[in-house]
């Protein structure tokens, strides 16, 4: 049987080199040969699981199983973290397919597959054009970084109209700051020092504020007008005490990055003045594709670091990722 290369997990964190089967595709199945892969920080909180990794993929199609209908080899297609759903519930029904109770999700299913590899089987439905304007480098880190911040702005209705607080200037938030300019929203970019202020001004932010040192109240006279909308997508939780008087009467604030603490939020702010806490994950498929438009259009791009897609450039761009030295984010491609 004709094999191809996956990187995966170990129970000692290394990257280990191996292969899987390449099954004879069946119903709408198609190979992809992966150009580029996105090192998202997910991917760390698996690398001691025995499964291929990696989410943000970028590629050609070179096969097709019989009942594909909209793809064809040479197309130039992406996926991100979710890879099937049961496509009869209401959620699917309703276009909310991201919840879906037997939604596919990396690191859940389909541990056989994953985009550090040479080729990877996915169902057409979870396949993504790429759009011609956005290489296949620029569309990887959209996959699942972009999908994360364009659904927490578009999904809920976030309005041209409101004031968008983003906190931190790294993987999810440089792109963030882009999407949410390009809305015309009103953008208030929070860091913890002056350091990245002029690179946050030249995404889109309209204000910075450095927040080291300083409190509730001076922050919250410095900011002039209240947030309608908090995006906190730093690895850690903020100070909320500090956070929360700067939120506008019936605000939103959205937890996108990972923390493996438990939200503790003083709550009387809550209840006086309507700030809701909102969970996301990712994004359905027409939010996706509306994405993918959407950076076409506007231009957005990621930063991103190039890495060799071998065990080696691997090991160097997720260290790099966890020593907090990626600007912004890290791209794998095969070597030639």
């Amino acid at each position: 049987m004709p094999t191809f290369t996956v990187y995966k997990g170990s129970s000692d964190g290394s990257i280990v080199k191996s292969s899987t089967t390449r099954p004879d595709l069946s119903g709408t199945q198609v190979l992809v040969r992966i150009t580029a892969s996105g090192v998202c920080g997910t991917d760390e909180h698996y690398r001691q699981a025995d499964m291929a990794l990696g989410h943000e993929g970028a590629g050609i199609v070179e096969d097709l199983g019989p009942a594909v209908k909209h793809l064809k080899p040479g197309d130039r297609v992406g996926w991100g973290y979710e890879h099937d759903n049961c496509g009869m519930c209401t959620m699917c029904l309703s276009g909310r397919d991201h919840f879906c109770p037997s939604r596919e999700f990396y690191g859940f299913a389909n541990l056989d597959q994953g985009s550090f590899a040479s080729h990877a089987v996915w169902k057409e439905d979870w396949l993504f054009r790429i759009p011609d304007s956005i290489s296949d480098t620029e569309a990887a880190p959209l996959m699942c970084g972009g999908a994360t911040v364009f659904n927490a702005l578009r999904f809920y209705g976030i309005k041209s109209t409101d004031r968008v607080g983003i906190m931190g200037v790294g993987g999810l938030g440089h792109l963030a700051i882009q999407f949410a300019s390009k809305m015309g929203c009103d953008v208030v970019v929070f860091s913890g020092t002056d350091g990245k202020r002029e690179e946050a001004v030249r995404l889109g932010a309209k204000e910075f504020v450095a927040m080291k040192g300083k409190g509730a109240e001076e922050l919250r006279e410095g900011i002039g007008r209240r947030l309608d909308v908090l995006l906190v997508t730093m690895s850690r939780q903020p100070d909320w005490s500090v956070m929360l008087p700067l939120m506008a009467p019936d605000s939103i604030i959205f937890p996108i990055s990972i923390s493996q603490d438990d939200l503790k939020v003083p709550y009387d702010y809550l209840l006086q003045w309507g700030v809701r806490i909102q969970g996301t994950v990712v994004a359905p498929r027409a939010v996706h594709r509306q994405m993918l438009e959407f950076a076409a259009l506007h231009q957005i791009k990621p930063m991103i670091n190039k890495f060799p897609l071998t065990q080696e450039g691997i090991t160097n761009a997720m260290q790099t990722l966890k020593d907090g030295k990626m600007r912004y984010r890290g791209v794998l491609i095969p070597e030639e």
